[in-house]
């Protein structure tokens, strides 16, 4: 069986676009209509020239108005009417397009970035942040500059064919035969050059998203750029990406410059045609002057706004690339699917469990095989092992970033990919060793998760991660602007506001991910002893995962892990004593002689 070939991008546009279908058909008839008085202008002035020659004998005379002055005065006041409802379609279309174009934009844009924020985290590993933006920005903007101004022209330009075509064959038919001529030849230029220029604009969308990701990441590096002295070439780099966007854009330009030039030269034909057979007609005095002043005034109205389909095409084959591109991401399956079932905070002991849980990233091996973990409510417990033990994959799969290849892990007993994502994650305070801030001041940032704090509240959790003192010494306080990412502030800073962040949030469960690895000694002593205090008093349920075997020397449980499992488990002081893995690991960062490995 034929496999059916995939819609449009216009049909899709369109079925995107349903709810504004009364918009969209009420922009169109005010640009029919301003096109139809647009169009009248050519009719009066073939009836002035027929009373200025025929006078008593002119088609107004024969329609009663036998007075030639009054014929004027009728003939200039149809002409401010016609203009007058002119201005008022033009200004009714202008007003609806424009406002749809911007509807649709917003609405476009929204709903993509909606949707990406629901896409799983494994599938922004192979995509960029620059090419995202690309899609967000340019692809949208895209379809906005041909809804604006586009779908108005070829609206007007078919309101123009028809009319005109009819007028011509009413007035003259064999005029009418040399005026619409150039027409199959300029639709099926048009239609040709419209699967031409096609793949083009689609290399030359690629070939944006390239530009924007190599441009987003090398602003996101400018640190590294400079430390390496590489600055020579990552220009190179840029301009590379740079010149191959040109020559993509060099080749669409090519192609669509012809265009209107090809049409002009058809379109010269059907003018010069209606120009030297109607003139003839006149001068042999088959046809009234009048009627030959209409047909050659609407032949100039027919055929020259036809030169511009080679740029509204333009417009349309670029918004058309874009929109493939929007339509595509929007069409992304979800694949990690919202559980459904709610769990309200208050009924949030913080039990936690991982249950012969299988695990891997894709393109790379397994994670963790047949793990098992159990996390009492209120209880905290380390997890500790060397780089790529797959510590951090456990928080991954409990804030269901990931879902798990096998086994469950569980929140107070219930699988969390039956639990609604929100409350689920609402129940977790996570501080990642990637501190993220954003561009506002710190008073926004420690609040970012309770967006109603008060200020007392902001400054209890910024005491607590041990950021209170650094935070007034700020040139504006708590109301100092932090910068994007949090660049105004030190690493360690930024990683106390994060703390200050997690606690805020009054989550039951606490997750600290490498939390103090970017804090002094005496900061991290004084934050652990801080976090102590707060699950003495709150009870609760904290992981807590390190390398710096310090920060985790008095938790109530240690876990081990190396391989993707759990080597070792227990106590501080059992585990140096058992010499295992652990034990190596706490002398190598003690300074003290690590015992043979088993």
């Amino acid at each position: 069986m034929a496999r059916q070939a995939p819609p449009s991008p216009l049909r899709r546009l369109l079925t995107y676009a349903g709810k504004h279908r009364k918009t969209v058909r009420a922009a169109a008839i005010c640009s029919v209509l301003n096109k139809l008085f647009d169009l009248a202008p050519p009719a009066l002035i073939g009836i002035a020239v027929d009373v200025v020659v025929k006078r008593q004998d002119s088609l107004l005379a024969r329609l009663g108005v036998v007075d030639v002055g009054h014929q004027l005065v009728l003939l200039a006041g149809l002409t401010v009417i016609i203009w007058g409802l002119e201005s008022l379609f033009e200004y009714a279309f202008g007003l609806l397009w424009r406002n749809l174009a911007q509807t649709v934009q917003h609405e476009l844009r929204v709903d993509a970035y909606t949707h990406i924020q629901r896409l799983d985290a494994g599938w922004f590993q192979d995509r960029s942040t620059g090419g995202l933006m690309a899609i967000l920005n340019d692809d949208v903007n895209q379809l906005e500059r041909f809804l604006d101004g586009g779908a108005n022209d070829l609206l007007q330009v078919a309101t123009t064919v028809v009319i005109v075509s009819l007028s011509f064959f009413a007035l003259s038919p064999g005029v009418a035969a040399l005026a619409l001529l150039p027409i199959p030849v300029i639709l099926w230029g048009s239609f040709r050059f419209q699967r031409r220029i096609a793949p083009r604009y689609a290399e030359l969308r690629a070939r944006v998203s390239t530009l924007s990701a190599t441009l987003a990441n090398n602003l996101g590096g400018i640190e590294t750029i400079k430390s390496f002295a590489t600055e020579d070439a990552e220009v190179a780099r840029v301009a590379a990406h740079s010149d191959a966007y040109r020559s993509a854009n060099r080749q669409a330009i090519r192609l669509s410059s012809a265009f209107s030039p090809l049409i002009r030269m058809a379109i010269v034909v059907g003018f010069t045609g209606t120009l030297l057979y109607g003139g003839k007609l006149a001068l042999d005095g088959s046809m009234a002057v009048g009627t030959y002043s209409v047909l050659v005034f609407l032949t100039q109205r027919l055929l020259w706004p036809l030169t511009r389909l080679g740029a509204t095409f333009d417009l349309y084959q670029r918004a058309m690339a874009s929109t493939t591109r929007v339509l595509d991401l929007l069409d992304t399956p979800i694949s990690l699917q919202d559980g459904g079932q709610a769990f309200p905070l208050d009924r949030v002991r913080g039990d936690l469990e991982f249950a012969g849980v299988d695990f891997g990233y894709p393109d790379s091996g397994p994670v963790l095989r047949d793990f098992d973990l159990k996390v009492p409510a209120g209880s905290s417990v380390a997890v500790v092992g060397p780089t790529g033990a797959g510590k951090s994959t456990l928080i991954r799969l409990l804030l269901r970033l990931h879902d798990v290849d096998a086994g469950r892990v569980c929140l107070d007993g219930q699988d969390v990919r039956e639990l609604r994502l929100r409350d689920l994650r609402k129940a977790v305070g996570l501080v990642s060793q990637n501190t993220f801030l954003f561009p506002g001041s710190v008073h926004e940032n420690i609040a970012y998760g309770c967006p109603g704090a008060t200020r007392a509240e902001v400054q209890q959790a910024a005491m607590a991660a041990e950021g209170h003192d650094f935070i007034t010494a700020l040139p504006h306080g708590y109301d100092t602007v932090v910068g994007e990412r949090g660049q105004k502030l030190s690493g360690g800073q930024r990683q106390r506001l994060c703390i200050a962040r997690a606690l805020l949030k009054g989550a039951p469960i606490l997750v600290l991910d490498e939390a103090t690895s970017a804090v002094d000694n005496e900061t991290e002593a004084a934050i652990q002893k801080s976090l102590d205090r707060l699950q003495a008093t709150h009870r609760k349920t904290m992981v807590v995962i390190a390398h710096r075997l310090s920060t985790i020397r008095h938790a109530d449980h240690i876990v081990v892990m190396d391989h993707g499992q759990i080597v070792e488990s227990g106590s501080h002081e059992t585990l140096v004593a058992a010499g295992g893995l652990y034990a190596r690991l706490w002398a190598v960062q003690t300074g003290q002689r690590a015992p043979a490995a088993a």
